[in-house]
Order: structure tokens, then sequence, then C-alpha cells
């Protein structure tokens, strides 16, 4: 079997991954650099974690994504993951903070909560007079992204893959399963899988009544020296609770300090514009973690990333069939950490034709476990 695959952030990169290793013949396109910096993988480090929210069904399959990246580690032969755990500050009742704790009883998932000083003795950037109690999870922590891309990328070189990168795809004729270039040069498949993200909509226009662009940004911050080594050693800050929906990474094996939150993304027309950011955006974005990062006005703007993502109605994940093509979107904002399994899952649906089953467990409707394809 000859499959491409079109689009190398996480999804396709483990999708590759997992045809690779059974066997398949599989040619890889990417229009920038593997990984890509402008993809919604190609940052530093994403955040791994268990809550989420109301959504039971996500919380779940985070044990079939956890098992899936272990299998990923032990092929590449390392490991890009800080697992130093995660935290969620409450600020008052139902915020995010509570929502994490509540999510993880419903789960039966153990946690620790701190009081705000007992918090702050630990983590002194953190402001006690600005929080209620501060959740503490041993499991979870981050994902480092432009590391797993890269080693993928040399596992695949080394395994027989064929890799394109700094190549535009311009068309996929899903009837006959092949892909056009630009400059025009084609070639036909078995199956085609496309997941290119945000830019999905210029393959594949009839969808956008289903996907929705939004452009959103984070900021890498450094921190007063005198709290640098607090961060150092800091889990993950999922929710900083209250009104902001807002997370933060700590530097961890070679990264930075980042802050982001969902308050500034809105929708776009092309993935490709308004990716420079504007001038005091990365201030503005650090300013609304006044609560409850103390000293928040002292942290420096060292840059601001801008990211380009696919979202559906409900935040769900996304898969569309179509004659030799599949179409395949776990993003909405949340997708990386499911990347390992994503990518194994699909490979499942492409060998075995199990489309329902595929977007069952892409929506978290379906959590039995897998029973994987045979090549």
């Amino acid at each position: 079997m000859k499959v491409a695959i079109v689009g190398a952030g996480i999804a396709g990169l483990t999708t590759a991954w997992s045809l690779t290793k059974r066997g398949v013949d599989v040619t890889l396109f990417e229009q920038g650099p593997i990984p890509n910096p402008l993809s919604a993988s190609g940052d530093q480090h994403r955040l791994m974690r268990r809550a989420y929210g109301d959504d039971d069904g996500y919380s779940r399959l985070i044990t079939e994504a956890l098992e899936a990246w272990d299998e990923l580690w032990e092929d590449l032969g390392e490991c890009h993951y800080a697992g130093r755990g995660v935290l969620a500050f409450n600020q008052f009742p139902n915020d995010g903070g509570s929502r994490f704790a509540s999510s993880l009883k419903r789960g039966g998932f153990s946690f620790e909560t701190w009081s705000p000083q007992e918090a702050a003795e630990r983590y002194p950037y953190i402001d006690p007079n600005r929080v209620r109690r501060v959740h503490y999870m041993a499991e979870g922590g981050a994902l480092l992204c432009q590391k797993i891309g890269a080693s993928i990328a040399r596992w695949l070189n080394e395994n027989g893959a064929l890799l394109r990168p700094e190549t535009r795809v311009t068309a996929v004729d899903a009837a006959a399963g092949k892909v056009v270039v630009e400059g025009g040069e084609e070639a036909v498949f078995d199956k085609v899988v496309v997941t290119a993200g945000a830019w999905v909509l210029k393959l594949f226009p009839e969808l956008a009544g289903t996907l929705t662009i939004c452009r959103t940004a984070a900021v890498y911050l450094d921190p007063p020296d005198d709290l640098k080594a607090a961060w150092d050693t800091s889990p993950a800050v999922q929710n900083v609770g209250g009104n902001v929906v807002g997370y933060i990474l700590p530097p961890a094996g070679g990264t930075e300090l980042k802050f982001a939150a969902g308050v500034n993304k809105r929708l776009a027309q092309d993935p490709d514009a308004d990716r420079i950011a504007a001038p005091g955006e990365g201030e503005l974005l650090r300013d609304l973690f006044v609560a409850p990062i103390a000293r928040v006005q002292e942290y420096k703007v060292k840059r601001v990333v801008t990211c380009a993502y696919t979202f559906t109605e409900d935040h769900r994940f996304y898969s569309h069939p179509k004659g030799k093509a599949l179409v395949v979107s776990p993003c909405s904002g949340h997708g990386y950490k499911f990347g390992a399994s994503v990518g194994r899952r699909v490979a499942d649906g492409v060998l075995d034709g199990d489309m329902d089953l595929l977007l069952r467990w892409l929506r978290s409707e379906e959590h039995r476990p897998r029973q994987p394809a045979m090549a």
C-alpha cells in the first residue's frame, strides 16, 4: 500500500510513524521545514494533562495517549516529555481551577490541594493573596514539540519513509488518490491522509462550514532573576483560574517560560495572514496573568509566537473520509497531547477501513481498548 500524508504536524508525523512501522510505503508532504514553526505543532512545548473540565471522555482517553507516547519514546530511543505534574489555581467558585478538581474527582484520579501559603512557599512566583487554593496532580507536564518533531522526522528517514519538506500540496483529487504539488508535479496513491491543520480548507474548501480557522498567540517571558529557580522546577500550570482561560509552561529540556490564553483567539480567513505580533501584544498577554502570578509586570517579553488552529463548533476532533482521501483535524486547541495516539488510530483506520470507529474515537465517544489493524 502507498499512502501520502499531507501535513507534517504532530498528527501527520505520528500517522507516518505508525504506518511505516507496519510496512506501509509512506510519503509525507510538508509545505515548510519539518518541524514547521508556523504549524500548530511547531511551538517549543505543549501541555499534557488529565483533567478536562466537563469533558470526561477526553480525560479517559489520556490513558491511551500516555501509552502511545511511551511506545513512541521506545521507538525513538529518547523521551521528549517533562513529566513534572500540573497545577491549577482556584480564584473563585466554578472557575477553571475548580473544574480541574471536579474533573479529577469524577474520574477517581488522585491529586493534592494546597493552601495559598503552602503553594507560595513551594513556588514563590505565586501571589497567595490572589488565590483561594491550588490543586496539584503529579501526572502530566510538558511535551517538547520541536524535539519530538525533529526526532520523528529522523526516525522516518531511517526507516524508509519519504519526506518531502518545503513541498506545498496545491490539490488533492480524492477520487483518484492523486496529490498535486506546487509546480505541477503529480503522484497517485492508494490513500491520501490530509493532516494539514489550519491549511486544510485550502484543499477542501467545502469543509468551511464544519471547520473554523482561529489565530492565537503565546508569549515567551524572562522572569525576574530571583524567581527563575522556582520556574525551572515548576510543574506546568493547566489553568490560572479566575476569568482568564490561560495556561503556563515552565522551562524544561531547553525550552523557555511560556504564557498563553484563549482570550486573544480570533477568527481568521487565511492561516498565513496576521502571523506577525502587533506592538505591545506580548505585554497585553502577559498582564492577563496578574492573578495569580506575583510581580508579573516584571517579566520581560522575549517574543510572541502566533499560531493558527482549526476548531469545530463543539471543540471535538474531526475526520472526514472522501473517496481515497481522509481528512483528519485533531486540533480544536487541545490536540497535541493526543498526538501519538491519534497517529496510531488514524493508521488503524487507513488499514482496516473503519472510518466510523475512527470518528467515534476522535470525538471521545469510543473508549474500548485499541485493536490495531495489520498492514
